[in-house]
């Protein structure tokens, strides 16, 4: 699995998002910029964002993911302050 295979299967499941992919063997940052996760709990949009991947965790494909799912109001003010 590299990022840009992961770009796609994010982009599938989040058809309307912003979806950043960074790394490779396996260990990938995410970020999925996406109004649907507007009054969310971080929790939600986690697991939101493993459901389309759990497959590939499974299989060892993916080995680990950090995720940033957020609005793009928060993205706003995240790349505002530098976050």
């Amino acid at each position: 699995m590299n990022s840009e295979q992961l770009t796609e299967i994010l982009k599938t499941a989040f058809p309307e998002a912003e979806v950043t992919v960074n790394g490779q063997a396996g260990k990938f940052d995410l970020r999925i910029v996406d109004d649907q996760f507007e009054s969310k709990r971080q929790v939600a949009r986690q697991q939101a964002v493993y459901a389309p991947l759990n497959s590939y965790i499974a299989s060892g494909e993916v080995h680990a993911v950090t995720i940033r799912a957020m609005t793009k109001e928060e993205w706003r003010k995240a790349s505002l302050f530098g976050v």
